[in-house]
């Protein structure tokens, strides 16, 4: 079949998957990347390697029409990680469908990992999706593969099992059953739609328990949390701690070892293993 490809290496496996299908790629749709939380090379990569055009600015309708001036009706439109609502594409494409880091109905929106680490969801999935027109991520649903999360579970290990899972749905019931998938396609009904973090969001608060503060550096991982150190404001993507009694204020800096910070929390202490004073796109932009 052949298709367009909307999206970032985020779920760029996608696109390898329907390619090593045997699908036939014909245009890639993706956008400019800061290279340190996303990144567009393999897609780029792979599609100059299959000689077809890219195309970095947001799809319009005029796009979907030059495609279907091209290959008529007989070619799907597959997004993965795209940030902007596409339209236009019913009688234009026989299929277009959306991958979702999550069990749909359940968190809907731009990123949902991050809230589902923090909530402590015991399962999560992947989604593929009818590419709704009038509101991201509400679409009948195609296939769903749900799987477990661990107590300790990270941003990073969920953005893999999110991944790996992508990918699966793709090689499998979206290369090898489509049409008759598209035909039994469920509708969601009632679901939430969670909105983009915010500093807030990424923010600890030394008030609360070693665990919480943990959770939540988990949950964000290499994308930083923020905190008050002292006089300076930290970026931090590693953290560890335990819980011991103590007469500390919440926030105080109790210990310190070469770039390693101890810090009081409500109940117990929170050692700091990696952060800066700047964040990452603060650092990359100061070393250009």
């Amino acid at each position: 079949m052949k298709f367009a490809f909307a999206g970032i290496d985020f779920l760029g496996g996608v696109f390898e998957a329907l390619i090593e299908a045997g699908w036939t790629p014909v245009k890639l749709f993706t956008r400019a990347c800061d290279g340190i939380y996303d990144h567009n090379e393999i897609v780029v990569t792979r599609a100059r390697a299959a000689r077809i055009p890219i195309q970095l600015s947001k799809i319009h309708p005029g796009d979907i029409d030059a495609l279907h001036a091209a290959h008529g009706r007989d070619w799907a439109l597959v997004v993965a990680g795209y940030p902007w609502l596409v339209r236009g594409w019913r009688g234009k494409a026989n299929y277009a469908v959306n991958f979702h880091p999550s069990p749909l109905p359940t968190g809907r929106g731009p990123y949902p990992l991050f809230r589902a680490v923090l909530d402590g969801y015991e399962t999560w999935g992947v989604t593929a999706h009818v590419l709704a027109e009038t509101g991201f991520d509400t679409g009948d649903i195609i296939a769903q593969e749900i799987f477990p999360l661990r107590p300790g579970e990270t941003h990073e290990t969920l953005l893999a099992k999110c991944q790996i899972s992508a990918r699966r749905l793709a090689a499998g019931p979206l290369a090898r059953d489509l049409p008759n998938r598209w035909k039994r396609a469920e509708p969601q009904g009632d679901g939430s739609y969670w909105a983009r973090a915010t500093d807030a969001d990424r923010t600890l608060d030394f008030r609360q328990d070693v665990a919480a503060i943990l959770r939540r550096v988990r949950a964000f991982g290499t994308v930083e949390t923020i905190a008050r150190l002292g006089d300076v404001r930290g970026f931090i993507s590693q953290a560890d701690g335990w819980t011991e009694a103590h007469n500390h204020v919440p926030g105080t800096i109790v210990h310190r070892h070469r770039r390693h910070l101890v810090v009081a929390a409500r109940d117990g202490y929170v050692q700091i293993l990696r952060w800066s004073p700047a964040s990452l796109i603060e650092a990359a932009q100061i070393g250009r």
